[in-house]
């Protein structure tokens, strides 16, 4: 089976890898690179640099506000082994990082009862409050500071320090399987490129609210998906319109040059060449992507998936 890429920029980049039969996820700096394989008998083509995934879109910018990324980093220094990628992931989800005007995020509660950026139930952010450096006195959940800080002894509490029971740890956080996926899904992506545009979380929090969604040929959405019709959806619903099928996606955008990473938010092509697309996934990060290839929607690592994209 051949193998290529296609990044997200300002509208697609694509890369074709030849006659793949292995490939490999191979980290380099936060992020991936993709090769040619030595098995592969093919050069890779490559032509003109593209723009970065998700630089169009609902929301641009990075998601994570400036600001809160160190916060996110020294809040989860207080729990070895927490990620600080799955706070930025649980904060985004819930007030998109307190950029969110929705009730309960700077005062009040939502219907719920929770309150502040990390939305907290009264009671839990009272048996786990936690005055952060320079934050409220007493600790306040509209604090970010108080809340992020409060948010990771939570977390930590209930063994988010061991990838072990790191889903348990966010299943006692919101108890709905999909919040799990979600704050796994951006986790990984935040964890690999914390520049992640908010386009690129919208589409990427898509695709993780689909995991396990029946494949269905043709399907664009309406009792299940295929390859590219969950690709087209995700992006669609971030204010990105691809076109339907996978070699149409691939056919849409200017190549990428050679040595290019690969980013959370890319799309992966498999084929048997640059006119042969058969099929498509969502990069994630960490070696990840969701795609459906049935019976259902799946986050998995590409294993193996080796080297980087020929210059």
């Amino acid at each position: 089976m051949g193998k290529a890429l296609m990044a997200m920029g300002a509208l697609l980049a694509a890369v074709v890898a030849g006659m793949v039969l292995v490939v490999t996820v191979v980290m380099g700096q936060g992020s991936t690179s993709v090769q040619g394989s030595a098995d592969s008998g093919a050069s890779p083509a490559v032509a003109t640099a593209g723009g970065s995934p998700g630089s169009g879109g609902t929301d641009p910018g990075p998601a994570i506000p400036p600001d809160w990324l160190p916060l996110y980093r020294q809040a989860a220094g207080t729990c070895p082994g927490l990620s600080w990628s799955v706070l930025a992931a649980i904060g985004t989800i819930e007030s998109d990082s307190g950029q969110s005007t929705a009730p309960g995020v700077r005062s009040g509660s939502n219907s719920a009862g929770a309150e502040g950026s990390m939305q907290f139930e009264p009671a839990t952010f009272a048996a786990y409050a936690i005055v952060g450096p320079g934050g409220a006195q007493p600790a306040s959940p509209y604090d970010r500071t108080d809340a992020v800080y409060t948010a990771a002894a939570l977390l930590c509490a209930n063994g988010a320090g061991s990838p072990a029971t790191l889903s348990v740890a966010i299943t006692d956080y919101n108890h709905s399987s999909i919040y799990v996926d979600t704050v796994l899904t951006l986790a990984l992506a935040f964890g690999e490129a914390p520049q992640t545009t908010g386009t690129v979380v919208t589409a990427l929090s898509f695709a993780a609210q689909q995991l396990n969604t029946p494949y269905l040929w043709g399907g664009t959405g309406s009792g299940g998906f295929d390859c590219s019709g969950l690709t087209r959806a995700a992006y669609e619903h971030a204010g990105i319109r691809l076109p339907r099928v996978a070699q149409d996606q691939f056919d849409a955008g200017p190549s990428v040059s050679g040595g290019t990473l690969v980013t959370p938010g890319d799309l992966i092509f498999f084929g048997d060449g640059a006119s042969a697309i058969d099929h498509v996934g969502l990069y994630v990060g960490g070696g990840e992507m969701i795609d459906v290839s049935g019976p259902q929607c799946d986050r998995r690592f590409e294993l193996p998936f080796s080297f980087e994209v020929a210059a």
